[in-house]
């Protein structure tokens, strides 16, 4: 019998563990489901475990896709689609949407965030959803406080950098004018709930857009490139995000200054396209790969922008996979780490700290799918980000060696 115990402990270790999110783990990835040929939900907290990843954006809260990650560790920012906007932006309706989607997931699933839409002040309903939003967002944080939850799930929304007029030079940014009267209160709101401006920030568009006039490699982050001084703030920027991140935050000082002092900016999605139409210039594996790989490298340094260096920049990567069901040019079915297959879309590999595969105690980050996301048009591998046939190899390795000692387990349990 203590031989049976002995063994039975050692197969244990062998189980691989799934990294257990909390507010530490700066890096995210963004799992879209806009695809007829993506694997299982299941499939996915594996793959995030050879990731090191343990905090994932969802883009709304599908049951089944919610109960996957049931039991993991990894931390959810949960999408409330657009079009729930109106149901959700009365009492009631917030209520029963959390009741619906949010409590049957709790406390297996972790869950952080609620993001209010995507991108709905500059979206393609923008005219008739923008008046939705903060009445979403406060009875939505209602329902949560009503519900005992308001302390472990924040409420948020997503902006594309639409909003802002100008953004370069950083200090010289300030929000359009127009959204004004619908931007100032909703940093009221992030103020007073303490949670975080959520921004998509894409240095692609801004060379794609010009080629000729962005430095490929500022855009792409690399750690050599010389920077760009601002002239009003005096700062240095080697890098395009995270000058990006700073206009951001010059806009909401610019806006509000008292929200300013408390609001800590955070990037919601960011990515390169590994392919794209002809004139999508820059859209190639080769800089996707430099640009994700340099992401992953910014972020692991723990470190903050420029204009807030005591603030580590937070980042959700876009994202998992490739879909191939999004609409619009090539590179928007194009932004995947991964093909549908599992496959990687690009070689990569990057070693992420200890502190990326959370494991210190902590909450989530209130304090610190299915839809599409037009973007800008309108461990058990030791802490190593493998994105590789290597990694694919090792990957299946590992599900077989977690099925084979799974099993052994059980046998000796029913043999004890």
């Amino acid at each position: 019998m203590a031989a049976l115990l002995h063994l039975l402990a050692a197969l244990l270790l062998l189980l691989p563990s799934t990294p257990e999110a909390t507010s530490s783990a700066l890096l995210g990835i963004s799992y879209g489901r806009v695809g007829n040929n993506l694997p299982p939900a299941t499939s996915v907290p594996h793959i995030l475990a050879s990731l090191g990843v343990g905090r994932v954006r969802l883009y709304d809260a599908d049951p089944a896709t919610t109960r996957a990650f049931a039991n993991t560790g990894v931390e959810l920012v949960v999408g409330v689609p657009d079009e729930c906007l109106a149901t959700v932006s009365t009492p009631a309706g917030a209520a029963s949407w959390v009741r619906s989607n949010i409590a049957p997931a709790l406390p297996a699933t972790k869950i952080a965030f609620l993001t209010v839409g995507n991108e709905v002040l500059t979206g393609a309903n923008s005219s008739s959803l923008t008046r939705y939003l903060l009445p979403a967002m406060q009875c939505l944080h209602d329902a949560l406080a009503q519900a005992g939850l308001d302390k472990q799930i924040a409420v948020t929304t997503a902006h594309n950098l639409g909003v802002l007029a100008t953004s370069y030079p950083p200090s010289s940014a300030y929000f359009r004018k127009d959204l004004l009267p619908t931007l100032c209160p909703i940093l009221d709101f992030h103020a007073r709930a303490g949670s975080p401006f959520l921004v998509n920030a894409y240095p692609y568009f801004a060379y794609a857009e010009e080629p000729t006039g962005v430095d490929l490699e500022y855009a792409l982050l690399e750690p050599g490139h010389a920077g760009v001084a601002d002239p009003g703030s005096g700062l240095h920027y080697t890098s395009m995000l995270a000058a990006q991140v700073d206009a951001v935050y010059h806009a909401i000082a610019a806006a509000n200054s008292a929200a300013a002092r408390a609001v800590e900016v955070r990037v919601s999605e960011t990515g390169w396209p590994s392919a794209g139409d002809a004139n999508e210039t820059g859209a190639t594996p080769q800089n996707a790969a430099r640009y994700n790989g340099n992401v992953m490298r910014l972020v692991a340094q723990g470190k903050g922008t420029p204009l807030r260096p005591a603030t580590p920049m937070r980042v959700y990567m876009f994202a998992l996979f490739n879909e191939n069901m999004k609409p619009g040019p090539t590179s928007e079915r194009n932004y995947g780490l991964f093909r549908p297959d599992g496959t990687p879309a690009y070689e990569l590999s990057y070693r992420l700290p200890q502190d990326n595969t959370p494991s210190s105690s902590g909450g989530g980050g209130i304090t610190g799918g299915g839809v599409y996301n037009a973007h800008g048009y309108g461990s058990d591998n030791g802490g190593y980000y493998s994105i590789s046939a290597a990694g694919k190899a090792t990957m299946g390795w590992w599900r077989w060696t977690q099925g084979a000692v799974a099993a052994c387990v059980a046998v000796l349990v029913m043999a004890l």
